[in-house]
């Protein structure tokens, strides 16, 4: 333990803790704009700045470390003078647009505005450049309001490994983005949103799709039919002020029936249906190995639209490890626009499906050819939690008394299982209480149908289970060992395709998702997304699933009926038109490679 004193309070903390951390721990609060624990840290914008005792320069308190005998003053006459010419001198260069702004009165500029209390605005000079990139479905670009903190390119360099956005130039011309100041959509770029989500100001934002779903809700033509992801419900109240990890499921719903939608779904519905689907596929693909067939292992979920792009570009000789089902919402959106329709007597192209989801990257997702049938998209729209939760505001809706709402049917009930689709390790576990229980004719041997090796943060996870006394029809896996893995974030991803390419990985069954922690933590997500609130998260997702009277996906009797009366059998005809897809080659720069 080092001792030393901050404004004439002696403290103890360990070793190598950093100023801003050590004043942190003894409730003396340092601003800061650009630090990020555990994420960013390089010091940047200077405003933690600190004066410590024998120095002649002041310190950036989230870069020094403290000392024994440290004397730190974080509020003196010197200190509270530079932070504000350093505030001054960023404002110089911001548009300052507040009242047109997405992120006003939830930007962390602003914040630091008032907490230091900045009253004059001095310096006004030359602007540097502004670019504004509209090229992507997902993320929006606006450099005007980048103040240059770079913890955009530490999410996606370091904690998701792309690399799409860099500084570029130097000195008063720097701007971040990607190389040769192109597009983000003519790059590598996953969509994932990570760095929205860290962006303090509104530089990096979601493509905003409010106005699209406001002028379908507006337009009587139109059936408006909108689903929600299992992640929206352990989220959503954050934003109403709840406090994190809060489920508000039977609120949303209610939320949602306020502003005039016609049907509310459950992307839960189709969470169970990919888990009928997606483990049938492995179950396939392992018979056929077993029996001397031939079949891609490991298979690979395909839930994550960011994933997907990541491994089309980083990957493209490995895309028959994809499973070949679609996404949950993109599977409801299908059923929604022909069997659903069928049931109306309605033209498919008069209903307009609307998903909300945790994730920028389903916004592109929605604009693929491959989601489109008889040229119909899908889905029509993607809503991320925050632009629901500015439309709730928008629409007047006091979110906090609302009554407990529930999912309309036949496309609302589901299990316990389609709910841990939120969360890592969540989809395979699903996956895993289903096959299991095909092969043996009995319940996953786990305590509470939790496999626990799988549940949890970690970046990458694994699990073996044997296969022990199956069914008569699967005596050719008596005394196998299913080995599977789990990932989120595209840096775990790279390093499981990594073993693939040299094959070396040990796995049948591989789970990704491309953010960090899940859903729970998508790019669409309430700000801040941290460790603490992702566990929260988690945990309310865990408890949400083990409420439910059915937890296996296999269990939903929805999902039977719909078998019965439409689709007929698990990867039959009907279900590879409408439920699976099929993947694109991609270059660095974005471009189409041949097959």
């Amino acid at each position: 333990m080092v001792s030393l004193t901050i404004n004439n309070k002696k403290i103890s903390v360990p070793e190598e803790t950093t100023i801003l951390e050590a004043a942190k721990q003894n409730n003396i609060l340092i601003p800061n704009l650009c630090y990020l624990k555990g994420v960013h840290k390089i010091g940047s914008c200077r405003i933690c700045v600190v004066e410590v005792e024998g120095m002649r320069n002041l310190q950036a308190s989230c870069m020094a470390t403290v000392r024994e005998g440290m004397t730190v003053y974080t509020n003196s006459e010197r200190v509270k003078k530079t932070r504000k010419v350093l505030f001054e001198l960023m404002l110089s260069d911001h548009p300052k647009d507040c009242l047109k702004c997405e992120r006003n009165q939830k930007c962390e500029l602003q914040k630091l505005g008032e907490q230091i209390q900045i009253k004059e605005d001095r310096f006004e000079g030359q602007k540097s450049q502004g670019v504004m990139d509209i090229s992507s479905p997902s993320i929006t670009r606006d450099t005007s309001k980048c103040i240059l903190c770079r913890r955009c390119v530490t999410v996606c360099n370091e904690i998701q490994g792309i690399g799409a956005l860099n500084p570029q130039q130097r000195g008063f011309k720097t701007q971040i983005g990607p190389a040769m100041a192109l597009p983000l959509n003519s790059v590598n770029c996953a969509f994932c949103g990570q760095c929205t989500v860290v962006c303090p100001v509104g530089a990096l934002m979601e493509t905003d799709s409010t106005q699209n779903v406001w002028k379908a809700l507006f337009d009587k033509s139109k059936r408006v039919i909108v689903q929600t992801a299992p992640a929206i419900r352990a989220a959503l109240g954050e934003e109403f002020s709840y406090e994190p990890g809060t489920l508000v499921t039977g609120k949303m719903v209610s939320a949602l029936r306020q502003l005039g939608f016609d049907d509310i779904f459950d992307t839960n519905f189709t969470a169970d249906l990919t888990i009928i689907e997606e483990g049938n596929e492995f179950l396939q693909r392992v018979t056929q190995v077993l029996t001397g067939g031939s079949a891609t292992l490991p298979m690979i979920t395909s839930c994550s639209p960011g994933w997907i792009k990541f491994v089309e570009h980083s990957f493209p000789e490995r895309l028959k490890h994809l499973s070949s089902c679609k996404s949950p919402h993109m599977m409801l959106g299908a059923l929604a626009k022909s069997y659903y329709a069928e049931k109306l007597g309605m033209n498919p192209k008069d209903i307009f499906v609307v998903s909300i989801m945790p994730c920028t990257a389903k916004k592109y997702e929605i604009v693929r050819p491959e989601m489109f049938n008889d040229g119909i998209p899908n889905v029509d729209a993607v809503l991320t939690t925050r632009e629901l939760a500015r439309m709730i505001k928008e629409a007047g809706i006091d979110f906090q008394t609302l009554n407990e709402g529930s999912f309309d049917n036949p496309l609302g009930l589901s299990t316990g299982a389609a709910d841990i689709f939120a969360v890592t390790g969540g989809v395979m576990e699903a996956a895993l209480r289903t096959v299991y229980e095909i092969i043996t004719g009995r319940e996953i041997p786990f305590a509470k149908l939790h496999v626990m090796p799988i549940v949890g943060l970690e970046q990458i996870k694994t699990a073996e289970i044997l296969i022990e006394n199956p069914k008569e029809e699967f005596k050719f896996l008596e005394g196998i060992t299913v080995k599977v893995a789990v990932t989120s974030g595209l840096k775990g991803a790279k390093f499981l395709m990594d073993q693939i390419v040299i094959g070396e990985s040990p796995y049948h069954f591989i789970e990704v998702m491309g953010c960090p922690g899940g859903c729970i933590s998508g790019g669409g997500q309430p700000r801040p997304t941290n460790p603490e609130i992702r566990l929260k998260r988690l945990q309310a997702i865990y408890k949400e699933d083990e409420s439910k009277a059915l937890r296996k996906s296999h269990e939903n009797p929805l999902i039977e009926k719909l078998y019965k009366d439409y689709l007929k059998k698990p990867l039959g005809h009907k279900s590879h038109e409408l439920l699976h897809t099929h993947y694109t080659k991609r270059g660095k720069f974005n471009e189409l490679l041949d097959e």
